[in-house]
């Protein structure tokens, strides 16, 4: 009798414990499948500066590839020196990728800085910067102590396909908002400011522009 209960019990619980074990879908593997076919066509649409097509492109590759898939496990380093994994980040993430040769609006670091230091009880923010390390590290003292900033050395990550495609394809300044499971809930490149742009209008609409990326994270459901 106890070996029919003990076998019942496994035929039921081994079809759970293979579903919880099934790879998940990767940002790499997904974008791998469609990532050639994009930067053809994005390329053609910069060679015609049709703006609007390439924001199309863009939008269409993240909500139908990159939305719901999880961010891949890479690692890149803090400014100490010492390797950290993305994963380490136990709460919902809200990365944006960044580069050294990048001029923020006026308003930009300053409206982070507040919504970071607002809300880093439960959300991590990291900003991912490729680039000069000597450029970053006078660049990394504007931000808030709340704020994790890393550094993608490509001597190290050249082989990360997730890495690469980030910067290659996907551009910079490019916000990630990543459920605490590591899942893609969305991609946003983030807003341009004419370098003449006041304080106050760059402050008002990027602070705007994060508070609508905090949200989506409080809610925690991928936009489709």
């Amino acid at each position: 009798m106890g070996k029919i209960i003990l076998t019942l019990f496994l035929l039921t619980c081994l079809p759970a414990l293979s579903q919880e074990n099934e790879p998940k879908n990767l940002f790499s593997q997904a974008i791998g499948k469609n990532i050639r076919k994009y930067r053809l066509e994005a390329k053609r649409a910069y060679i015609y500066k049709d703006e609007n097509r390439a924001q199309f492109l863009f939008d269409s590759l993240v909500k139908n590839v990159i939305n719901g898939t999880h961010l891949d496990n890479f690692k890149v380093r803090k400014f100490a020196g010492r390797k950290i994994e993305l994963y380490k980040f136990e709460k919902p993430v809200y990365l944006i990728t960044y580069a050294s040769w990048c001029v923020p609006g006026i308003g930009e670091l300053p409206a982070f800085n507040d919504i970071a230091d607002k809300y880093h009880d439960e959300i991590d923010f990291v900003v991912l910067f490729w680039g000069s390390k000597k450029k970053i590290k006078k660049f990394k003292r504007k931000f808030s102590k709340n704020v994790n900033v890393l550094y993608v050395d490509e001597r190290e990550n050249r082989h990360d396909f997730a890495i690469r495609t980030m910067k290659h394809s996907l551009g910079f300044p490019t916000s990630f908002f990543i459920h605490k499971d590591k899942r893609i809930l969305d991609v946003r490149r983030n807003l341009f400011h004419h370098y003449q742009e006041s304080y106050s209008n760059s402050y008002n609409s990027n602070y705007q522009d994060f508070m609508s990326g905090i949200a989506l994270l409080q809610r925690g459901t991928v936009e489709r």
